[in-house]
């Protein structure tokens, strides 16, 4: 019962955290984009767990704008989407999925670090500028904050992949250990990705936990 009563205590701990974290992402987005000329957002990504207050937090956050779509590898449950598709993020879309998702913004929240190796990371941004007009938006987790929170260790994936990930097998995350699960970056890692697009401009904006950047928010404009 002990184990139990901390076990909720600590997912309701963390929950606060990303909750918090989310709240302050949005006001950087906020801040950097004019929402009086957004009039759609396609959603990239979206979980189909709604049993927190932070899941599809950014998506819910910005309820005025007119059209909601979603792309996703899941099915949505959620009936707040106007508009899903099932396909895969890091595939080719089709013509008709391109003409039916295109908004003015697509945006993606904790997703890109999912999708597994670089080329299908750089392979989702090409998707979410393909279904963008104006920006398209992405936060993910900080690579080299102390704590990874998906196993919530210290540290350990600081270490180089061929030692970090057997390691990870080896003390029972086998899941996140698989590169297709879990490939976190580091801002000069979305930086090399974002750089690949030469018809874009962007900043990431660093969100903050106990001193360390803890979040990425790569906020990018399309250019003409």
């Amino acid at each position: 019962m002990k184990n139990k009563i901390y076990s909720a205590f600590h997912l309701s701990f963390i929950e606060k955290i990303i909750l918090k974290k989310r709240i302050e992402m949005k006001k950087k987005i906020e801040e950097n984009i004019d929402f009086e000329n957004i009039n759609s957002i396609c959603d990239v990504g979206t979980t189909e767990d709604s049993s927190n207050k932070s899941s599809n937090f950014l998506i819910k956050s910005f309820a005025n704008i007119k059209t909601k779509n979603s792309i996703t590898d899941q099915l949505i449950k959620d009936d707040f989407f106007q508009n899903k598709i099932q396909a895969s993020i890091t595939s080719d879309l089709q013509p008709v999925e391109v003409d039916q998702l295109k908004s003015d913004m697509s945006l993606s929240s904790a997703t890109i670090e999912h999708v597994g190796c670089r080329d299908n990371q750089k392979k989702m941004i090409e998707n979410m500028l393909n279904l963008s007009k104006k920006y398209i938006v992405i936060t993910t987790p900080n690579k080299f904050h102390p704590i990874e929170f998906h196993t919530k260790l210290p540290l350990l994936h600081y270490l180089p992949e061929i030692i970090y990930r057997p390691l990870l097998n080896l003390i029972g995350y086998s899941y996140f250990s698989k590169i297709e699960n879990l490939n976190l970056l580091s801002i000069d890692d979305l930086s090399k990705i974002l750089n690949l697009f030469s018809n874009i401009k962007y900043k990431i904006v660093k969100i903050k936990l106990f001193g360390f950047t803890s979040n990425l928010v790569a906020i990018c404009e399309k250019e003409n």
